[in-house]
């Protein structure tokens, strides 16, 4: 890619993001365009679909969820203290844009969705969160990442839509924590 090119991509991706956290994934395309100071079609170009460019925003998104991830596996505490922090800490991590939880939570299974690479990396971070308590037999084996995944999603969409704060949050998130660990976990 010439270096103009790849200066106008950048700018693109910058500018959408900034625009996505305010207005969130439905903001208009022509807007970021206009913003990034290119052409529309500079930014189709680049980006054909609205979700070829919400991947290129969530890029460096990935490497926050997998640090996060480590994060959870090295928090002390009880099994439930570990699945709260990773359920606050993933909610955060799919909340940084306005409609981010539906879009992430929907996706999230999809072979189909343009954001599938970036759903698996956050389901398989937590899969390892689960994997660590499995194997203590904290939590219940019936239970998939995806599942999970799902249903801190759903709560996360919650608070999003209903622009409720964390104090609001987390009794709902105890409400899954409580319903994953095994009897005695």
């Amino acid at each position: 890619m010439r270096a103009d090119a790849q200066r106008n991509r950048d700018r693109i991706v910058e500018v959408a993001r900034t625009v996505f956290r305010a207005q969130g994934y439905d903001a208009s395309l022509d807007l970021i365009a206009k913003q990034a100071g290119v052409g529309a079609g500079t930014l189709y170009r680049h980006f054909p679909s609205r979700d070829d460019l919400i991947d290129a925003v969530m890029q460096s998104w990935v490497d926050g969820v997998n640090e996060t991830a480590e994060k959870a596996l090295a928090r002390e505490g009880g099994p439930r203290d570990v699945l709260l922090g990773w359920f606050e800490d993933y909610v955060r991590l799919i909340s940084v844009h306005k409609g981010g939880p539906a879009k992430i939570t929907c996706a999230m299974g999809d072979d189909g969705s343009p954001i599938r690479t970036k759903c698996e990396v956050l389901r398989s971070a937590g899969d390892r969160v689960l994997d660590r308590l499995r194997a203590e037999g904290a939590v219940r084996e019936d239970v998939s990442a995806l599942q999970v995944a799902r249903l801190v999603g759903g709560v996360a969409t919650v608070a999003d839509q209903g622009e409720l704060d964390v104090a609001a949050v987390r009794p709902m998130l105890e409400v899954v924590a409580d319903g994953l660990l095994a009897p005695g976990g």
